[in-house]
């Protein structure tokens, strides 16, 4: 048997120089190889153009939500201009059709607010003052247990779990005794 790098390349011509086989091999590596690089560069450009245009199609469709949030309670909010709307046409209405028609309209945005996931904050006398769901305008001395709410002044609400508007409370505090520090307990049995 006959070495094999001994025979010469019949894919080259017969007085080529030596060594001109391993420079074909080289240059064809070199060519295969900036094939892959050509083809991975390409595929590299498409994907970034993928991702960038997937960024611009969430973007859109952000702004997009944004834009007409607050179309489902638009909808259930025409049925209350609507009846407000009527009930500033009837002119010639007594005080009882007016009345009837305002509880109606009233009704009307109650539902709205429910299919919204709004939720009245309306403490009742007695209960413990909560901070985090209502504001309290005044303190005044009363025969109840300190920071308990004694009357709403204005209904908060609450969208889902986040309070849009806190109540508006009075709240009670302690009955100062004349004779000694309030924020003292040595003249508790005082009283």
């Amino acid at each position: 048997m006959s070495d094999p790098k001994s025979q010469p390349n019949k894919d080259l011509p017969a007085n080529s120089p030596p060594g001109t086989e391993a420079a074909r091999s080289l240059g064809e590596l070199l060519a295969e190889a900036q094939a892959k690089l050509d083809e991975q560069r390409d595929a590299w450009l498409r994907a970034l153009a993928d991702a960038e245009n997937a960024r611009k199609r969430a973007q859109a469709d952000i702004a997009q939500a944004r834009k007409y949030a607050a179309e489902r309670i638009v909808e259930d909010l025409l049925p209350v201009m609507d009846s407000l709307e009527a009930a500033l046409g009837a002119a010639g209405a007594g005080p009882d059709a007016l009345r009837a028609g305002v509880e109606l309209t009233q009704r009307q945005l109650r539902q709205a607010f429910e299919r919204a996931g709004v939720a009245e904050v309306n403490p009742g006398a007695g209960q413990r003052f909560d901070p985090h769901r209502h504001q309290a305008m005044a303190a005044v001395a009363a025969d109840q247990e300190p920071n308990t709410v004694l009357a709403v002044l204005q209904k908060g609400y609450t969208l889902h779990d986040r309070v849009v508007r806190p109540a508006l409370v009075t709240v009670a505090k302690a009955v100062e005794n004349g004779a000694g520090n309030p924020i003292s307990d040595s003249n508790l049995e005082s009283n």
